[in-house]
């Protein structure tokens, strides 16, 4: 099992953030992802957007699907205010990518590391130009 955190601040309001998140895919710098179809969504009673996603389970936890019988990503996201400079906004986000039977020697976890790190930066980019 491999796992990692990476952290980005948004120079943006809250709202701002939240709806570029909702907008994130799909993205230019992303072409994996050609769609995403939202099932369902609500706001629970503390106030937390819930929003069910075909293939994915958005607000703090992604799964991937794809080769869900050699190795599964469990992304986590969370959106909070920066300590510091509470107008702006800290996503801290990482997989834990866990292999399910593949020889360890094919280093299969290795490679969805490198790529779920890199999409990460795609995503953070999109999200920036999304603010623009």
């Amino acid at each position: 099992m491999k796992t990692w955190t990476s952290e980005h601040v948004f120079d943006h309001p809250r709202e701002t953030i939240k709806t570029a998140a909702m907008q994130k895919y799909p993205n230019p710098m992303n072409a994996s992802v050609a769609g995403v179809d939202v099932l369902d969504r609500h706001i629970d009673p503390s106030g937390k957007l819930h929003s069910h996603r075909l293939s994915t389970e958005w607000e703090l936890l992604t799964a991937n699907i794809p080769l869900t019988n050699m190795v599964s990503v469990d992304e986590t996201f969370i959106y909070k205010p920066h300590p510091q400079a509470p107008e702006t906004i800290v996503l801290t986000q990482g997989p834990t990518i866990t292999n399910k039977g593949v020889s360890p020697s094919s280093n299969l976890e290795g490679l969805m590391a490198s790529m779920v790190s890199s999409n990460a930066n795609k995503g953070q980019e999109a999200m920036e130009q999304a603010t623009h």
